[in-house]
């Protein structure tokens, strides 16, 4: 982290989190080979749509962080991801992420459905995150 992310009390300023969410997003996508080059030739992208962070803990300035993305799932126009920001040295919680995400038509920037390639890679996690909510998902309610 830089010093110009840090508030006045030390900490992490909150928005740097949702920084860290989409940067970790993306690195995630291209280490897949599900990338700006994958999207484009598909004809679309994703763009966030909501995210949602729960604070447990402050980062400050020093801190040695792990940063963990995961896919929860994809379906329709839509894809999930959770992102866990962790203090390395003790392993303690400082933040989750929440991030819904819509694919969009590079066209007109309209939702348009997910490539069935995408969906079929994130079946096994979609269906984990199905089984957990008991059927409900966010786009549902």
């Amino acid at each position: 982290m830089r010093q110009y992310e840090i508030d006045a009390f030390g900490h992490v300023n909150n928005a740097v989190y949702l920084n860290w969410a989409e940067e970790m997003a993306s690195r995630h996508a291209e280490a897949s080979g599900l990338g700006a080059d994958w999207a484009a030739s598909h004809h679309g992208g994703w763009v966030i749509r909501h995210s949602e962070i729960t604070y447990h803990a402050p980062a400050r300035f020093g801190d040695e962080l792990e940063l963990r993305v995961q896919v929860e799932l994809v379906k329709g126009t839509r894809a999930y991801r959770r992102t866990t920001i962790k203090r390395r040295s003790e392993g303690i919680l400082l933040a989750e992420v929440f991030t819904e995400w819509v694919w969009v038509r590079l066209s007109d920037g309209r939702p348009a459905p997910v490539p069935k390639e995408l969906v079929k890679i994130a079946a096994e996690a979609t269906a984990a995150t199905v089984a957990r909510l008991g059927g409900q998902t966010r786009q549902q309610s």
